[in-house]
């Protein structure tokens, strides 16, 4: 964690918090909220897990074995394994530098990762590796990101998603999202994304990072406040067990629709040509009447006495006020009048 004066670690606030290990906020976090928003600055996300996967085939391997068309990857995207019934296990954004493919995960999961990886080499010319402990994630958010590095980095790029039943051919062999990346002398290697830039970095190279930035810090409640205002869901937050892609908003930034097999590939196929994921992510307005605390991760939606979904992350918004994600059956009517604990609770429907 960066150490500067009025510092709050998440563990401070919520000792049981997967973001452990991170700022929460320095001394005021609706205004390092204003700041991501209208200018830039910089958010500590060094908790988050990093797998190094260098090696002469890793771009063919990644791309046999998880959601995304990495065979001629350039720069960055976003990638998903799942489980041989479609479930969403692992979500990471993707760097390739050109001679290593990063993959970094929310906090805690590397190992894991690694696991699966592992167990997925075969004989494949690749050597994976957990690399948390080597890299750190830092964050540059606001419309002045790209700017601040002065590397010309170029507009994140999400495909549209096709139709069901769309002709085999018709979507482009490429990534179905792209990132630009780029080695920053001094820096590290930045990756443009849908919510700024990320930065992977030497971990012992932070503090010069940050002083060479000369960027305002902000914490992690202010980067989660503008990652819930934007509708781009967590994992392990916005999913469970029983997760598909289509149901929290991946299959553009992260699943190739026409990239040929890999596990899981068949329910993503059914779901997107029958047009029905039994669940949508939505955003919930909540009243803030009866309890301006946030609801914790998985509280239930309900409508009428019964659960129709479960919240993922609630925050407090410089603007919104108290908003939250939320994982609902996909027949909830965007006008339902629900309840999330004590909190009436309205569907924002975009």
């Amino acid at each position: 964690m960066i150490n500067i004066a009025g510092v709050v670690a998440v563990e401070a606030l919520d000792p049981d918090s997967r973001d452990a290990g991170v700022a929460a906020h320095y001394g005021d976090p609706m205004r390092e909220q204003r700041t991501l928003e209208t200018a830039v600055g910089l958010v500590d996300r060094s908790n988050r897990g990093v797998v190094a996967v260098p090696g002469d085939e890793r771009l063919s391997w990644l791309h046999s074995i998880t959601s995304q068309h990495l065979s001629d990857l350039t720069g960055g995207t976003e990638l998903l394994v799942l489980s041989p019934n479609g479930h969403v296990e692992h979500h990471a954004l993707v760097a390739d530098d050109g001679v290593t493919t990063w993959l970094d995960t929310e906090p805690g999961a590397a190992a894991d990762l690694l696991v699966f990886l592992e167990k997925m080499r075969f004989f494949a010319r690749v050597e994976p590796r957990d690399a948390t402990a080597e890299t750190a994630v830092l964050s540059l958010v606001g419309p002045g990101a790209a700017d601040a590095l002065g590397a010309g980095l170029a507009e994140p790029r999400i495909d549209p998603v096709p139709g069901p039943k769309f002709p085999s051919g018709s979507v482009a062999a490429r990534p179905s999202s792209g990132y630009d990346v780029r080695a920053i002398d001094g820096v590290g290697l930045a990756r443009r994304t849908r919510l700024g830039v990320d930065l992977l970095v030497p971990r012992a190279s932070v503090p010069e990072v940050i002083e060479r930035l000369g960027v305002p810090l902000a914490g992690l409640w202010a980067y989660e406040a503008i990652r819930v205002a934007a509708r781009v869901p967590r994992l392990g937050l916005e999913t469970d067990h029983r997760t598909i892609p289509a149901e929290v908003d991946l299959i553009g930034p992260a699943v190739h629709l026409d990239k040929g097999c890999y596990r899981g590939q068949e329910t993503v196929a059914r779901v997107h040509n029958l047009g029905r994921p039994p669940r949508r992510l939505a955003l919930l307005h909540l009243d803030g009447v009866a309890t301006d605390v946030p609801p914790a991760p998985g509280t239930p939606v309900t409508l009428d006495g019964r659960a129709v979904g479960f919240v993922g992350t609630a925050v407090r918004h410089h603007e919104l006020g108290l908003v939250a994600l939320a994982v609902l059956k996909r027949n909830v009517p965007d006008d339902a009048r629900l309840l999330v604990a004590e909190s009436a609770a309205a569907i924002d429907p975009e």
